[in-house]
């Protein structure tokens, strides 16, 4: 009778809550332990939950973490946050639409279950300006999602940009029936890590490159690699040795960059400027 009525009353708040944002709630204790796990939080980190709903990552994540910022959207989930964050000094509650959200300065970490609706929104936000401050996160996003960010082979060139700078792994499927309300599809653990060394580098390679933009590609590469190098990467490519350097699109910059790192040795890549912060 009790386990009845407790039923009744999730369905009753799930007709008069409607889930307008597409957030499904984690409840399983032992999952949210484990993205903790997964997420390796100290004291030294500022972490970001991300559609925080009721607090269920926001609170066991502020005792590892030294600073959490919660962000919700819906009012109601809001003032809960609140009344509950009252006993956490670490824990700020930012009532926002996600999309809208400043991302902090310093380096942060995100740990997070993801509305649906906006998942690929996000994901922008997060890894389109690889030069935020963003060090890692883990995401629980719909499996579809995780699937495709995470694939082989890559066809999209905007998860190509973000492969470029940021190591996306799918760690685990995550049944439906540990969410409340129930999504109709099953979800997934995405882990991101930065790859710290790879941003510098494709900058320098960049500066160096097209310091002569208009030279031809063989040319303007023949300081970092070497001529059957050089052969190599004009026939993946697919172009003419003689094209000039500046006509190639994103995806062969990566195939140029990504070329750079399996074959040239670490010392012969070209070093980025230090830039001056105005």
């Amino acid at each position: 009778m009790k386990k009845q009525n407790k039923r009744n009353r999730k369905i009753r708040k799930y007709i008069e809550w409607p889930n307008f944002s597409g957030q499904h709630l984690l409840h399983n204790k032992r999952i949210i332990n484990d993205l903790i796990q997964i997420a390796n939080l100290t004291s030294n980190d500022t972490v970001l939950d991300l559609g925080a709903g009721k607090g269920a990552l926001t609170f066991p994540v502020a005792e590892k973490a030294g600073k959490v910022i919660a962000v919700e959207y819906d009012p109601r989930f809001v003032e809960i946050l609140k009344k509950k964050a009252e006993a956490y000094p670490n824990i700020k509650v930012i009532q926002q639409d996600i999309l809208k959200l400043h991302l902090p300065k310093e380096p942060f970490i995100v740990v997070a279950g993801i509305p649906y609706a906006i998942t690929t929104p996000i994901m922008k936000m997060l890894l389109h300006q690889p030069a935020n401050s963003l060090q890692r996160a883990v995401l629980v996003m719909e499996k579809g999602a995780a699937k495709r960010f995470t694939s082989y082979p890559i066809t999209n060139p905007l998860i190509l940009k973000w492969r470029m700078w940021f190591d996306l792994g799918y760690v685990r499927e995550i049944s439906r029936e540990n969410f409340s309300p129930p999504p109709k599809v099953d979800s997934a653990i995405l882990i991101i890590r930065r790859k710290n060394k790879y941003h510098d580098s494709f900058l320098g390679l960049a500066e160096y490159a097209l310091k002569y933009p208009q030279l031809p590609l063989y040319e303007a590469l023949k300081g970092v690699f070497t001529p059957p190098q050089i052969t190599r990467l004009v026939r993946n490519l697919g172009v003419n040795r003689n094209i000039a350097i500046c006509l190639l699109n994103e995806i062969q910059w990566g195939i140029v960059f990504h070329t750079m790192v399996q074959y040239v040795q670490r010392p012969y890549w070209p070093k980025a400027k230090k830039h001056k912060n105005n």
